[in-house]
C-alpha cells in the first residue's frame, strides 16, 4: 500500500521534479559508497574548507532551482534501502548544485551527546541563499566544527 502511494506522489510530481529525484538518488548512492571507501579528506577535496561561515547570495532562479534540489535529495534519501544520513545528503546536494553552478555552503558540527560510550554526535547541513537545504533538523544544536563552498566553473 505505501509503496503504491509513493509511485502516485512520483508520477505526480513535475518533468523537472523526477528528474532532480531519480538524478538525487543516484548521487546518494554513490555518495554512500564513497563514504564508506575513501576518508572524508578525499572526499572534500574539491571543496574549500573556510575559516568562518559566509552566506551566499545567488539570483530568485537559481534560489528556487536549490530549494527543489534540496526537496529531490530530501525525498530521496526518505526511500533508499541504504542509509541516506546527512553527510551523504549534504554532499549529495552540494554536487547537484555544482554542476548547475549555484553557490552554497555546507557545515560540519558536534555537540556531546549524555551516552558514555559515545560522547560526540556529528552533523552536516546544507546551506543555499540563506536557506538550509539538507539537515535543517536539529542543526541549532551543534557547533560548527568546519564550513565548506565549493567553485563554481563557469560553462562558456
Amino acid at each position: 500500500m505505501k509503496m503504491l502511494r509513493n509511485v502516485r506522489k512520483y508520477f505526480l510530481l513535475t518533468g523537472q521534479q523526477k528528474k532532480l529525484f531519480v538524478e538525487a538518488y543516484l548521487t546518494l548512492g554513490f555518495y554512500r559508497i564513497a563514504i564508506l571507501t575513501r576518508s572524508f579528506k578525499g572526499l572534500v577535496t574539491e571543496l574549500n574548507q573556510n575559516e568562518k561561515s559566509t552566506r551566499t547570495d545567488i539570483p530568485y532562479e537559481k534560489k528556487q532551482l536549490a530549494l527543489l534540489i534540496g526537496g529531490a535529495v530530501t525525498a530521496a534519501a526518505n526511500h533508499t534501502p541504504w542509509e541516506s544520513a546527512c553527510l551523504v545528503q549534504a554532499l549529495s546536494a552540494q554536487r547537484m548544485l555544482r554542476k548547475r553552478t549555484i553557490a552554497g555552503i555546507f557545515h560540519l558540527g558536534v555537540t556531546m551527546k549524555s551516552a558514555e560510550n559515545d560522547p560526540l554526535a556529528a552533523h552536516a547541513w546544507l546551506v543555499c541563499g540563506g536557506k538550509i537545504l539538507t539537515g535543517d533538523a536539529g542543526h541549532e544544536n551543534y557547533t560548527i566544527l568546519s564550513t565548506f563552498s565549493w567553485k563554481l566553473e563557469q560553462k562558456f
